[in-house]
């Protein structure tokens, strides 16, 4: 099976594993430029007894996704005992409050911590495929006998993982360096969908039209999973984003569409199976099939 402008399937996976090994030397040039310029205000400032700043609940891993703590305020949660519902419910509230109260731009969701284990973990073996979007056709064009009354816009689904969050605490002391013990929480995960014409061009430069990210923070505290979805604005457009809100709930449904397998071998299961394992027998037309699940 082979893409539009003769990409394969593997040349796709290959495209893939360059964009994510250009995407970690990045923020590896990132780490030791951030660490020579504080070396060097280090050495001018030596002479100066400073306070540290207070930075409470802040990574200090090389993960690149925003800490939880800068959008939640998870020491305050802590403080009182919350439910994992109660903690859902405040998740949905502050991001329907975004973008002057209609929530746009924003998809959030809290996904039980089984459930999460069961995609990663899939996730973590296949962690590309391709999602198609159905789309009118344009009706000032004669139909054709056969074809269908549809088109379809693909766009590529690529995950990534990285450094599992501490534990956070009511308590943080920004004085205090955090234990360098194992975390039990699981890995935190990001999801890019990105145009696939866009990313066969573009590759590690292509722009993803929406990013998800799983948060878990609360994996091991509360069994909570807290899943964010941003959508990509236009530049120079208040307002404008590069998906619709029903185009972006939709691809986020691909998630479980396609790595939340059941005990049987599903639909979206054989097909992400077969786009990895035996890619030459992976066909468009069994894919455009699954273009209709419900949001």
């Amino acid at each position: 099976m082979s893409c539009r402008k003769g990409m394969s399937v593997g040349q796709l996976k290959e495209q893939a594993k360059l964009r994510k090994e250009e995407e970690a030397r990045r923020r590896r040039e990132e780490r030791e430029a951030a660490l020579a310029v504080q070396k060097q205000k280090e050495e001018v400032s030596s002479d100066e007894p400073t306070l540290p700043k207070a930075q409470v609940g802040s990574r200090k891993d090389s993960s690149p996704v925003k800490p939880l703590s800068t959008i939640l305020n998870t020491s305050r949660v802590l403080s009182t005992p919350h439910t994992p519902d109660q903690i859902g419910q405040l998740w949905n509230a502050y991001h329907m409050s975004r973008s002057g109260g209609t929530g746009r731009g924003f998809l959030c969701a809290s996904v039980p911590l089984d459930l999460y284990k069961k995609m990663s973990a899939v996730a973590e073996k296949y962690p590309t495929f391709i999602v198609p979007i159905r789309r009118p056709k344009d009706t000032t064009v004669s139909p054709v006998e056969g074809e269908s009354d549809s088109a379809y816009e693909f766009y590529f689904l690529q995950w990534d993982f990285h450094d599992a969050p501490r534990l956070p605490s009511a308590n943080e002391d920004p004085f205090v360096k955090p234990s360098s013990s194992e975390s039990p929480n699981p890995k935190v995960s990001t999801v890019l969908f990105t145009p696939l014409e866009e990313y066969k061009l573009r590759a590690t430069f292509a722009t993803p039209y929406l990013v998800l990210t799983n948060y878990t923070d609360l994996a091991s505290t509360h069994g909570l999973v807290l899943l964010r979805g941003e959508v990509t604005p236009r530049s120079g457009a208040s307002g404008n984003y590069m998906l619709s809100q029903e185009d972006a709930q939709q691809l986020s449904m691909a998630i479980q569409k396609f790595y939340l397998w059941g005990n049987g071998e599903g639909e979206g299961e054989k097909l992400l199976r077969t786009f990895h394992e035996k890619p030459e027998d992976f066909r468009w037309e069994d894919l455009l099939r699954t273009a209709d699940w419900g949001i």
